[in-house]
């Protein structure tokens, strides 16, 4: 008769997803995986199969939870959507404290898409999901005013996504505050 599991396996993804987050898949051992998980390795095996299926729901919990927020803010049809944009940039000015610097979907992006297409179709998914929606949101601020109708909404919208990754880098490089303000502030005069 097999033992019931006592371990949480949303802590120990949410876990594995941190360290994931801080050193890439490549950087991350079974060894840390265990340490972090409290779990042993025949345990993180028999659960989740293997190290790959581990990272991969990590990576599926990260989008899921990080693009759940920025869609939320981005319908937030309350806000201006210069407040909306602002607000989707200064996560990278101002992360969350308890978060690893970076963003665990660019570093996929750069560490495993270009050889894994698998991985690519997912990242893909993801941010089609985040374009399309700030693209609707720029097309009802055009619609209200707020954003200058020559300018085309899906290409702001890429430029927002492609603004955040490069401020999610430069933090993980060591990037000011300051300088990190200054390009939020100059995105934010394109429009």
């Amino acid at each position: 008769m097999a033992r019931p599991r006592t371990f949480n396996e949303d802590r120990a993804v949410d876990a594995a997803m941190t360290l994931f987050w801080t050193f890439g898949y490549e950087g991350t051992s079974t060894q840390q995986l265990c340490e972090a998980t409290g779990l042993g390795r025949s345990s993180i095996y028999n659960t989740f199969k293997s190290k790959r299926e581990l990272f991969d729901r990590a990576l599926r919990r990260y989008m899921e939870t990080k693009t759940a927020r920025q869609l939320e803010l981005i319908e937030s049809s309350d806000l201006p959507i210069r407040e909306r944009v602002r607000q989707i940039l200064w996560d990278a000015v101002e992360p969350d404290p308890a978060d690893p610097l970076g963003c665990l979907v660019v570093n996929t992006l750069v560490e495993l898409a270009p050889h894994e297409p698998e991985v690519a179709e997912l990242l893909d998914r993801d941010h089609a999901v985040k374009i399309e929606a700030l693209a609707t949101a720029f097309r009802a601020a055009q619609a209200a005013g707020e954003v200058d109708a020559d300018h085309d909404p899906t290409a702001l919208a890429d430029y927002v996504f492609v603004v955040l990754s490069g401020l999610r880098v430069a933090a993980r490089a060591g990037a000011t505050r300051a300088g990190q303000e200054a390009v939020v502030a100059s995105a934010l005069r394109t429009f």
